[in-house]
């Protein structure tokens, strides 16, 4: 396990155009160049060409930062599969997970690196349970389901954490890169907190705030939702030496202090 040196930001991308050089631009704006080791950016068959020409506009403003933006072609499917790509491609020493639709809010990132350079060897992610307000535009029924959820996920794995649904966080590449991941739809972000907790991560939470992505359609549906009752209930009870690659001992991925 290494400090923080450098973050790599992955940025799975389908059919966002203004809200991925806004997001861009604000990363760039708030953040030390030198702490971003790269922007990852997953794009597949599906990506519009609009999606495709924002990020090269987007790349002009990373190359004039000194950053590079990197494109990856995703290999596995949906939208997990995608970030599954981006931590594999990853070289920073941390990766942060986010998307590029302005519902992970890109001004938490400059939070999130100063909260992973105080606690490099644990997971930071964002809650959107931490303080009143944080959503905005979310459906009401999702609303009241996921506050649910998060009440029962907390309770099964014994954890006080707020919002373990949210596939905004930060943790050591290492750790990211040596987890035997399943899921490949949306169910993988609740995964990218359970499987860690169940290995003894110590896991912080920073508030953030969510809105609605105002192009493009969510690719996470009410259904999707209850998909997450899965893996859930598989990775409670799944043997800690299986959460892990073979070869890797957790001793290798996760620090006790």
């Amino acid at each position: 396990m290494e400090k923080f040196i450098s973050v790599s930001i992955l940025l799975p991308t389908l059919n966002e155009t203004f809200s991925f050089i806004k997001t861009i631009e604000i990363i760039l704006d708030e953040c030390s160049h030198s702490d971003i080791k790269e922007f990852v950016v997953i794009v597949c068959e599906r990506t519009e060409q609009t999606s495709l020409d924002a990020i090269n506009e987007a790349k002009k403003l990373t190359d004039e930062a000194g950053i590079p933006m990197n494109i990856v072609y995703q290999k596995l499917p949906f939208a997990g599969g995608a970030v599954r790509d981006g931590i594999d491609y990853a070289t920073g020493t941390h990766i942060l997970m986010m998307a590029p639709d302005l519902e992970t809010d890109p001004h938490t990132v400059k939070t999130f690196i100063k909260a992973a350079k105080k606690y490099p060897y644990d997971m930071i992610t964002a809650s959107r349970w931490l303080k009143k307000g944080s959503f905005d535009g979310y459906n009401k029924t999702k609303y009241v389901l996921n506050f649910m959820f998060q009440k029962i996920f907390s309770i099964i794995y014994w954890v006080k954490l707020t919002d373990i649904t949210f596939g905004y966080r930060i943790a050591p590449a290492k750790l990211f890169k040596s987890i035997a991941w399943e899921e490949v739809k949306h169910p993988f972000f609740l995964e990218t907190a359970l499987k860690p907790i169940r290995l003894g991560v110590k896991i912080h939470e920073i508030p953030s705030n969510w809105e609605a992505r105002q192009e493009g359609e969510s690719q996470n549906s009410l259904l999707q939702t209850f998909k997450y009752l899965g893996i859930a209930f598989k990775a409670r009870f799944m043997c800690k030496s299986k959460i892990l690659k073979d070869g890797i001992k957790i001793e290798d991925v996760v620090k006790k202090v």
